[in-house]
């Protein structure tokens, strides 16, 4: 759950400037194409699909087929509360740390977000 608009963490999701302040340290866009930097090394993902304020999915320009993450939102029908899904690829060996890295990360959203 993240206390935020579907509208507000859709841009959170896909803006630039937005990915920049939790996903990554920096964010480029060329159309489809997004480059995001960490401490110096960058990596390209294209934006494969997106439906505004309630889906967004990447693929990783390297990496090999289904190699994507994506993000649902959602309004919850019990509460009305927003509700962020996150599928990554990840192989067997690596799941528990992309669990880390994540929980990390929506951390790093819901401060920026003010949640």
């Amino acid at each position: 759950m993240v206390r935020s608009s579907p509208a507000i963490l859709f841009n959170f999701l896909t803006a630039s400037s937005s990915l920049a302040q939790w996903f990554c340290d920096t964010c480029d866009v060329n159309g489809d194409i997004y480059t995001f930097g960490w401490d110096g090394y960058e990596e390209n993902a294209i934006l494969e699909d997106a439906e505004e304020d309630h889906y967004v999915r990447y693929s990783w320009e390297d990496g090999a087929d289904g190699e994507t993450f994506e993000f649902e939102i959602y309004k919850s029908e019990i509460s009305n509360d927003t509700v962020l899904t996150i599928t990554d690829y990840a192989e067997e060996d690596e799941i528990e740390d992309q669990k880390l890295l994540w929980e990390s990360q929506i951390e790093a959203l819901s401060k920026r977000i003010g949640a």
